[in-house]
C-alpha cells in the first residue's frame, strides 16, 4: 500500500496546468498501445495509473474496446478523469497502488503506461495484473543510459524509481509467468520535443533549433532502419510490450 506522502505528492501533481503536454505526450502513448495491440479486439479494458485519462482520451477516440475502465490513486485523476465524460467510460475507481478492486479475469486487457519505473514493489503490482486480465500491455521509458546513476536527481524528481531496457523488461515480465506476444520501441515525435524546448523548458525559439530536432529525429530513424533493433533500442525513448498469461511460474531456490 503507498503512504500518505506518495498519495499526497501524486495528487498534487494533477492540480499542475499542464493539460496540452499531457495530451500530447498521450497520444504518441496511445497509438503505441493499438499498435502492439492490433490483433486483439478486447471488450473490457482497464487502465490502471490512468492519471489523467489523456490516454483513455484517444483510446475512446479511436474506438479502442468497447468499455474502458479506469484505477488511479490520485483523487484529482480520478476527478479529471470523470470531467472528460468519455462515452465508453463505464467505471472509474481511486486504489492504493497495489491491491486491484476487481475479480479474477475481469477483463480482456489491462494498460500500465508509464508506471511501473513509479512502483516500488514491481512484482507486486504485476501479479495483481496477471490475476485480472487475460493480456497485459506496459509501456516504460527508456531511461537507462551509461552514466544513469549520476543524474539521480533528475529522475527522482520525476518519481522515476526503476530503469528497464528492453531486455530487462522482458526479463521481469517472462520471470513472473507472461509470454510476449508483442512489442515496439518508439522515439519522442519532434512536436513533443519541440514542446518540451520550447515550452516547459522556455528555450528562445529558432528556426535553427527547430530544424535540429526535426533533422535528429529522421538521422536516427533512418540508422535504426539500416542497422536493426539493436541500434533502434540504443535511439529509442519508449518500449511497449503486450504479453499473455502462460504456464510458467516463478520459481526460486
Amino acid at each position: 500500500m503507498l503512504s500518505d506522502e506518495v498519495k499526497s505528492a501524486y495528487n498534487n501533481f494533477y492540480t499542475q496546468k499542464d493539460t496540452a503536454w499531457r495530451m500530447l505526450g498521450a497520444s504518441a502513448k496511445a497509438a503505441n498501445i493499438v499498435a502492439v495491440c492490433k490483433d486483439l479486439h478486447p471488450v473490457k479494458v482497464l487502465e490502471v495509473g490512468a492519471g489523467d485519462g489523456s490516454i483513455l482520451h484517444f483510446l475512446n477516440e479511436w474506438n479502442f474496446g468497447e468499455e474502458l475502465y479506469a484505477l488511479e490513486i490520485a483523487e484529482t485523476g480520478v476527478s479529471l478523469i470523470q470531467e472528460r465524460g468519455l462515452s465508453r467510460l463505464k467505471e472509474v475507481k481511486s486504489f492504493d497502488g497495489y491491491e486491484i478492486p476487481y475479480a479474477d479475469d475481469s477483463f480482456d486487457l489491462v494498460i500500465l503506461a508509464h508506471v511501473l519505473e513509479h512502483v516500488e514493489h514491481e512484482r507486486i503490482l504485476i501479479r495483481e495484473l496477471k490475476r485480472i486480465a487475460k493480456h497485459i500491455v506496459i509501456e516504460v521509458p527508456l531511461d537507462y543510459r551509461f552514466g544513469v546513476d549520476q543524474r539521480m536527481k533528475h529522475f527522482l524528481d520525476y518519481g522515476h524509481i526503476n530503469m528497464y531496457t528492453p531486455t530487462s523488461l522482458r526479463f521481469l515480465l517472462q520471470s513472473e509467468g507472461l509470454e510476449i506476444i508483442s512489442g515496439q520501441v518508439s522515439m519522442t515525435p519532434p512536436a513533443t520535443t519541440k514542446f518540451n524546448e520550447f515550452v516547459n523548458r522556455k528555450a528562445p525559439k529558432s528556426l535553427s533549433k527547430t530544424l535540429r530536432i526535426e533533422l535528429e529525429y529522421r538521422i536516427k530513424k533512418t540508422i535504426g532502419q539500416l542497422l536493426g533493433l539493436k541500434k533502434q533500442e540504443q535511439f529509442a525513448n519508449a518500449y511497449t510490450v503486450l504479453t499473455k498469461k502462460s504456464n510458467q511460474t516463478l520459481q526460486i531456490f
